[in-house]
């Protein structure tokens, strides 16, 4: 049985929090009895302590979550301690909305960093217009004082904030513990959605993201990809065209061309082609000459339409290219555009997949689509 040593636990406005500065030197063993079983998430795992609460390890951080009926350890170390029931949530990871929304967990969240014009989610937009859910500013100026006012349970970000490490260290310094996801860091585009096992864990549910995440992916587990041989797969170009006129592409390592390749498809950007840098963005812009050369004969087009909106026509993109016109998709009507919440909807990855392979095995007349659409 594995043990888990904690030291100095600190308190500031009546939360518990972790500084992980101050340490003593006896320390307590607290037993581990289990861990949460992840299928696809890599960026998190989750430890299941004798006492019932959990230890959480994100890219090396700690956070011990206390059960309501559970006093906090006398002794703790490094970690940030998070006290159930966990109410008046603030999320600054755009991503992880969805998750909370799915599983019941919205009504937990009552600030965000994202203004109701920027969601793409019926849900969230109204949330946040209406004031059920309030703006209280940039993940990177957020009002202070309404965290503190509204008695925020947890401040959850993205690894933006690591650009401004002095608004998660004032957050801290009001007693607010900050937990900083890192589910766009998945490998496997369905990590992602595993997260919402995290979540449900912290709202006290975790029952309902398990059942939520099996309901999700049991589609997803049925399909057939590895029957397709590699050299029948169809390809596809994933893209838009941006106001200077040049061609926005993910690149290969990104999770769109892995949930292209999960479902049967294989994409038609290499790394190799487009001498890729290391940087973290996710996609890159390339000029129409380097578009052609590399998508003029791919068997699909998907157009991303999370920048500048659908489009329902083939004339409507060519219209934003006309070098599209001379495409081989375009010639065979082969041409897709996604909807504009296809990224904000996180839970949506396991159906996005199933959705792409439907074309790739041309079964996508036949079938009813989530995310995606054929441009007439």
């Amino acid at each position: 049985m594995r043990v888990i040593r904690f030291a100095a636990l600190v308190t500031a406005a009546g939360l518990l929090f972790v500084t992980g500065c101050e340490k003593k030197k006896d320390t307590a063993d607290i037993s581990v009895k289990g861990s949460m079983e992840l299928k696809y998430a890599e960026q998190f795992s989750v430890d299941y302590c004798e006492d019932g609460c959990s230890v959480v390890d994100i890219d090396g951080a700690k956070y011990l979550i206390v059960p309501e009926d559970v006093s906090v350890p006398d002794d703790t170390s490094g970690m940030t301690v998070i006290k159930q029931p966990v109410e008046n949530i603030y999320v600054a990871a755009t991503s992880s909305m969805d998750l909370f929304d799915s599983i019941g967990g919205l009504e937990r969240v009552t600030m965000t960093s994202t203004n109701a014009d920027s969601w793409s989610l019926p849900v969230i937009r109204d949330a946040v217009s209406s004031g059920d859910i309030e703006y209280i500013g940039k993940y990177s100026s957020p009002d202070y004082e309404t965290l503190v006012a509204e008695k925020c349970g947890l401040a959850l970000e993205s690894t933006m904030i690591y650009h401004t490490p002095k608004v998660k260290e004032q957050i801290e310094s009001f007693g607010i513990p900050v937990m900083v996801e890192r589910s766009s860091y998945e490998p496997h585009p369905l990590g992602r959605m595993e997260w919402v096992k995290l979540y449900g864990l912290i709202l006290g549910d975790y029952e309902a993201s398990e059942k939520l995440f099996s309901e999700k992916t049991k589609a997803f587990e049925e399909l057939s990809v590895d029957d397709i041989p590699e050299n029948e797969r169809k390809t596809a170009a994933f893209f838009y065209v941006t106001s200077n006129g040049y061609f926005n592409i993910r690149k290969p390592a990104d999770y769109v061309a892995k949930m292209i390749d999960l479902a049967g498809g294989k994409y038609v950007f290499k790394a190799a082609d487009l001498n890729v840098d290391d940087n973290a963005l996710s996609t890159m812009n390339i000029q129409t000459e380097t578009f052609y050369e590399l998508a003029h004969d791919a068997d699909i087009l998907i157009y991303n339409s999370t920048i500048d909106g659908e489009i329902d026509s083939i004339d409507q993109l060519v219209a934003k290219s006309s070098t599209l016109a001379d495409f081989k998709a375009v010639k065979e009507g082969n041409v897709w555009c996604t909807g504009q919440n296809m990224f904000q909807q996180t839970t949506g990855a396991a159906d996005m997949i199933c959705d792409l392979n439907s074309i790739f095995t041309d079964k996508a007349d036949s079938a009813e689509l989530t995310y995606l659409h054929r441009l007439k």
